[in-house]
């Protein structure tokens, strides 16, 4: 059985852990020490959004999590999945869509317009999950730009 536990102070050090797996696969940069700072900052205030481990007959098995924000466009508040992550030895199992479920749920309990994410052009299974679920491939390019 899956559950989706929300994440407290007392689970940053756990996430963090996760979050280094997660980011170490594309090689992306992380601090742990910023990046605890950042979940305390992120659980005291809930306007920035919410949180979960994913936890499987008793183990944690990965975290979600999902970040507001107000769109004119979309008439209100929506959310971007910012991460989704599932270990290694959890995948194929079928636990990304329970997430996935359990996420558009949430978003009716949020009252969410939208839900955006970002997937790596060569993760082709995420995508495969994604679009399995209902997401669609946007039109528009994303774009960003670093504050110095």
């Amino acid at each position: 059985m899956i559950e989706f536990k929300p994440i407290t102070t007392a689970d940053i050090e756990t996430i963090v852990s996760m979050m280094q797996e997660f980011y170490a696969i594309d090689n992306y940069p992380i601090k742990s020490d910023v990046s605890k700072a950042l979940f305390e900052e992120f659980i005291s205030n809930k306007n920035l959004g919410k949180a979960w481990l994913i936890v499987s007959d008793n183990e944690i098995v990965g975290y979600l999590i999902l970040t507001f924000v107000f769109s004119f466009e979309y008439q209100g508040k929506i959310a971007f999945l910012d991460e989704l992550y599932v270990t290694e030895k959890s995948r194929g199992k079928g636990i990304g869509s329970e997430a996935i479920a359990f996420i558009k749920t949430e978003s009716h309990k949020l009252s969410l317009k939208l839900i955006y994410l970002e997937v790596e052009p060569h993760n082709e299974k995420a995508q495969k999950l994604y679009l399995a679920n209902g997401f669609e491939s946007h039109k528009r390019q994303l774009m960003q730009y670093k504050i110095k």
